[in-house]
């Protein structure tokens, strides 16, 4: 019998486990773990058995891949995980986000949590994520505070990635006005990043809800930045970009949103500025509905998914998924 089938039992100790061996947005794991739950799906990975959901071919590959990252100690790493600082929530939780179930086989294995939970019990016009350029302006931040603030006065959450420029100040914003707000990390959460936004990070765990699909001591790479952002788009009603490049790895954010069939909107900037030729760009395209003030992202929330003007296919080349960077209603901005 393999490590994991002996040694680690019940559906969220196996989830656990997979958050440790399994890369996120992997959909042959995501596949299998679908049809089969985390039990079976770690009894797999160590044995020859065919594996529901992937050719034999695939399920060679995806075997070997994962059962290369299963250490002897693994089993005790996912004991120890269960009285640490850090919650969990698999999908028969009752806070586990709805949202999610929109990514299908690439909906993350499980969330690791810390703060209110009950945030992601909301509805999905409730959520609002706000991303963009890590190097952003004046006049973005300035955006971003007032729709921040907008949306605390409304009593609607602020989903954003933590990182410095646009969403650092989306977070700040919302905390300031009395609002909730989430932090989605590509890390794990006992890996505050980026560093200089540490107690930012902590106070939003205190007061709000930081969440990742990756275990403690997990560094954020690339690629999970990227995984990171489809949980972006999943989590909110709506994504809006005040402020980004063209090949700001936050178009990868709205991009998934778009896919999920979610509203994007997008703040018009100065055409002089090349953090306003991303939002621009989606706008000019119809890819993302303007939006100057709070109560025009209100009512995207409220209204849902607007009809698509513009298919992914038709998104210009500097939107490419493949190129990623590493008040009250009315309130005028």
């Amino acid at each position: 019998m393999g490590i994991l089938a002996e040694h680690v039992t019940g559906e969220r100790m196996a989830r656990v486990a997979l958050s440790m061996i399994a890369e996120p947005n992997d959909s042959s794991t995501g596949r299998v773990l679908a049809r089969v739950g985390g039990v079976e799906t770690l009894r797999l990975i160590e044995s020859d058995a065919s594996v529901p959901g992937l050719a034999r071919a695939d399920a060679l590959m995806w075997r070997e891949r994962l059962a290369a990252r299963i250490s002897s100690d693994l089993p005790d790493r996912v004991a120890a995980t269960q009285s640490g600082e850090f919650g969990t929530l698999i999908p028969s939780d009752k806070d586990w986000p709805a949202g999610l179930e929109d990514l299908g086989e690439r909906a993350p294995y499980l969330l690791w949590t810390r703060g209110a939970t009950s945030l992601l019990r909301m509805p999905l016009s409730d959520r609002v994520t706000i991303t963009g350029a890590r190097a952003s302006t004046a006049y973005g931040e300035h955006v971003t505070g007032e729709l921040a603030a907008g949306m605390a006065d409304e009593e609607r959450i602020v989903v954003a990635g933590g990182a410095y420029g646009i969403e650092g100040a989306a977070h700040r914003a919302a905390l300031a006005a009395g609002g909730q707000t989430i932090s989605v990390l590509a890390g794990g959460l006992d890996r505050p990043y980026p560093a200089g936004h540490s107690d930012l990070l902590l106070r939003i765990g205190e007061v709000g809800l930081l969440v990742s699909e990756m275990p403690p001591e997990s560094a954020p790479t690339r690629h999970r930045f990227i995984a990171r952002n489809r949980l972006m788009a999943a989590l909110s009603g709506t994504t809006v970009i005040p402020e980004a490049g063209v090949r700001s790895g936050s178009v990868t954010t709205v991009l998934a949103a778009r896919d999920l069939g979610r509203s994007v909107g997008a703040v018009p900037g100065p055409v002089t500025s090349a953090a306003s030729s991303g939002p621009n760009e989606l706008i000019r395209q119809g890819f993302a509905t303007l939006v100057t003030q709070p109560s025009e992202l209100i009512a995207l929330l409220d209204a849902g998914a607007p009809d698509r003007v513009a298919k992914r296919s038709e998104v210009g080349r500097g939107f490419s998924p493949q190129h990623p960077s590493s008040g009250t209603p009315g309130r005028s901005i």
